[in-house]
């Protein structure tokens, strides 16, 4: 018999936490072992976990939801489990969710999905998924070509050995995306996401017509920086995917001066730091570091002073792709 783990990525929610470990106990499938990767939590996390009996538990630094994953995934790998059921704290499956997830049979191995599903009303989609607006309107099964990882994510361990796990280096807001992208689009695996395997989830927290606060928006670093790390895997030309990259920061610049309300200008210098180091694959900025940054009235820029920085980000990836375009096909790869 395949054993299935269930590993729960957590940062100072224990409530949240230990709403998600008892759904996970009360499975009608319950999972062969309990995974959870405490991101360094300041809160009571640690002291609950230490009551739990039956939870393994990996407690390591703040390194986000790509840095828990990586933890996580590789650790049930290296354990032999046949199936990794991933998941954040902040939701929670349905009793008999991953009793649905392993009857369904496809002709391939695939990626499979719980149907993520607002917690408060228990039927509207959390994320679009194949446009429809509740779980009522499914009309069969599996929903074709779509998943929302990390939200009751199911792997099987093939899948790991052929893509490897999640990277570390992107923290978080692409992490999951950029996964999800290596598994479908650079492996081409398949993707369903099973109407009746329920994860329940809170309704999506971020809209980009929300104004956000520029002091404690550290997050849009990673949002914006990590989108081209998910290009370069969506696009396998790597000018197409610096090319799509400028339309998205473009597009992203254009979304700050018509919804946003306070400290436009701001924002919009602030785009040229995650800019840069994602041209740069600089992965060394932290929560603290972007905080400290957005902090600084004396180090900001001004806004002409990031549009040149624009310009000459998008001359030196232009560069560097001829270069490294160059050097391979000297070396005849």
């Amino acid at each position: 018999m395949e054993k299935v783990i269930a590993v729960v990525v957590s940062y100072n929610r224990q409530v949240l936490l230990s709403e998600c470990i008892n759904a996970l106990r009360a499975q009608t499938r319950r999972p062969d072992a309990i995974l959870v990767v405490n991101n360094g939590s300041t809160d009571n996390t640690e002291a609950w976990l230490k009551t739990q009996t039956d939870i393994t538990v990996i407690t390591q630094e703040n390194v986000g939801s790509g840095g828990g994953f990586n933890t996580g995934i590789s650790w049930a790998f290296k354990n032999e489990f046949s199936w990794i059921w991933c998941m954040d704290d902040d939701g929670y499956p349905k009793s008999d969710a991953l009793e649905k997830l392993l009857n369904v049979e496809t002709p391939d191995r695939c990626l499979l999905n719980c149907a993520v599903i607002n917690k408060e009303d228990k039927k509207s989609f959390v994320w679009n998924t194949a446009n429809y607006a509740s779980i009522d309107d499914v009309e069969g099964e599996l929903i074709k070509g779509i998943g929302h990882p990390f939200n009751g994510t199911l792997l099987h361990r093939s899948i790991v050995a052929k893509v490897g796990i999640p990277k570390s280096s992107l923290f978080l807001w692409g992490d999951e995306s950029e996964y999800y992208c290596r598994i479908t689009k650079k492996y081409n695996i398949p993707v369903y996401t099973v109407a009746s395997s329920i994860h329940y989830h809170p309704a999506s927290a971020y809209s980009y017509k929300q104004d956000w606060d520029f002091t404690s928006g550290w997050k849009m670093y990673f949002y914006v920086r990590n989108r081209f790390h998910v290009h370069k895997v969506k696009f396998a030309n790597k000018f197409v995917a610096a090319f799509n990259y400028m339309i998205f920061v473009l597009a992203f610049a254009g979304m700050i001066m018509v919804f946003q309300k306070t400290d436009k200008l701001k924002k919009l210098s602030f785009l040229a730091w995650p800019l840069a180091d994602a041209f740069r694959n600089d992965f060394t900025a932290t929560p603290n570091t972007i905080l400290a940054r957005l902090n600084n009235r004396d180090g900001k820029r001004s806004f002409f002073s990031s549009l040149n920085n624009y310009g000459r980000n998008t001359r030196l990836a232009i560069h560097s792709i001829f270069t490294l375009d160059s050097e391979r096909k000297t070396a005849g790869v």
